[in-house]
């Protein structure tokens, strides 16, 4: 009868069994700080993340997490003082030193505009390539309801990145937007209501061109 056993010499030895945990162990820990760090909590020590566009997917992760605790946060202190919950407060950063308002922006000399439908809970950012001290003029309107947004920057060389500024509940913004570094500046959008929303972007300025990145 044939024996399907198999020989002492067709197993692997303990040296490699260990030296295979070993590789094993190497490889997950260069997935973890590549990889898993920068797209799940924006941590990217060795650059990496950054170069393959996944540290800004850990970032907008965390601005969402945010985001979500804040409302959780609101809708609980209004369920608790008996007060309705008012869906167009807007929380601007105080700390927006290249988004200020503009009223006297030509809306008549416009270089693109862009479209981006959102339906209920969906994100989506578009950024700008500029250099430092660029600039940007801007103008966006929600149609069918209001949306949560944050207007910032990365990507720069340094792995620089900052927040210009921050709304909740807000159905239009306008305004110059002013590159801090070289890299990708632009605006997200979180439509957080029950019913489809339109967003309609026009941008004119200097910038070498517009992309939708989410």
């Amino acid at each position: 009868m044939y024996n399907s056993k198999p020989l002492n010499t067709d197993l692997p030895s303990s040296r490699q069994l260990l030296r295979s945990t070993i590789i094993a162990f190497i490889v997950a820990v260069v997935l973890l700080v590549t990889v898993v760090l920068p797209s799940e909590y924006a941590i990217d020590p060795t650059g990496v993340g950054r170069m393959l566009g996944l540290t800004e997917m850990g970032e907008i992760k965390g601005q969402l997490a945010e985001e979500a605790a804040a409302d959780a946060a609101r809708d609980a202190a209004a369920a608790a003082a008996g007060a309705p919950i008012s869906s167009a407060a807007s929380s601007a950063s105080p700390a927006a030193p290249a988004a200020a308002a503009a009223p006297a922006v030509d809306t008549t000399q416009w270089r693109d505009q862009m479209q981006v439908v959102l339906a209920p809970g969906e994100g989506a950012e578009v950024k700008l390539a500029m250099t430092a001290g660029q600039k940007a003029n801007f103008t966006w309107t929600a149609q069918g309801g209001v949306v949560n947004f944050d207007t910032h920057g990365d990507g720069g060389t340094g792995g620089e990145s900052t927040s210009y500024e921050k709304g909740r509940g807000v159905a239009a913004d306008e305004g110059v937007l002013e590159a801090a570094f070289n890299g990708s500046h632009g605006w997200f959008w979180r439509n957080r209501s029950e019913a489809t929303v339109t967003i309609t972007l026009r941008t004119a300025g200097d910038y070498a061109q517009i992309k939708r990145v989410m």
